[in-house]
């Protein structure tokens, strides 16, 4: 896992509430097992018709958004079945975060054990977030896990909560077994003492 401690990139601003993990990735893309190539089913039935080409209109489609790495959305975001694979499909497009009002909460666990990082504002700065990347599809901003502030240009700092654990996984880039194994000196250590 990539770790994740600042980045600053453009935003793809997808005006949708309600997001759901089918929406995300439908199912018949979750044959595989591997995250290699869930990157080309995300958010499939939006981006293309039936017969394969793309939707002009649709926001991933626009060439002004081509290489964002910053996903924003409307709330409850990632509602749905539990899979994996629909965070699988975000990172392997190129997104590292994801910016909405909020997150369902199975989506939000496993964004932060598989390297995205979902990121939580208030609804109306989500939405002035979305006004700004439309009207300025340009626009960077930093999303920094250190000190746990999103920056816009004018350098406004927008401060977002997390999970100590799961901000120390991310800004090392491990999971829950990358970090289990990082300690295996010290459970052995533990397992080798007498018990009482």
């Amino acid at each position: 896992m990539q770790p994740f401690t600042r980045l600053t990139a453009t935003a793809v601003p997808l005006r949708a509430e309600n997001v759901d993990t089918d929406q995300i990735i439908p199912a018949r893309f979750l044959t595989a097992v591997t995250k290699e190539g869930m990157g080309d089913g995300l958010f499939y039935a939006w981006r293309y018709h039936r017969d394969g080409t793309p939707k002009p209109d649709f926001v991933l489609n626009q060439p002004q958004y081509a290489g964002a790495q910053v996903l924003l959305a409307g709330r409850n975001f990632g509602s749905g079945s539990s899979r994996e694979h629909a965070v699988w499909a975000l990172t392997e497009y190129g997104f590292r975060a994801v910016i909405t009002p909020g997150f369902a909460d199975i989506f939000y666990n496993n964004s932060l054990k598989n390297g995205l990082l979902p990121v939580a504002l208030p609804e109306a700065t989500v939405n002035m977030l979305l006004d700004l990347v439309e009207e300025e599809p340009e626009t960077e901003i930093t999303v920094d896990l250190e000190n746990q502030v999103v920056v816009l240009p004018d350098g406004q700092q927008l401060p977002f909560e997390i999970d100590p654990f799961r901000k120390m996984c991310l800004l090392n880039g491990v999971d829950d077994l990358g970090y289990l194994l990082s300690k295996n000196d010290a459970i052995a250590a533990h397992e080798a003492q007498p018990a009482y």
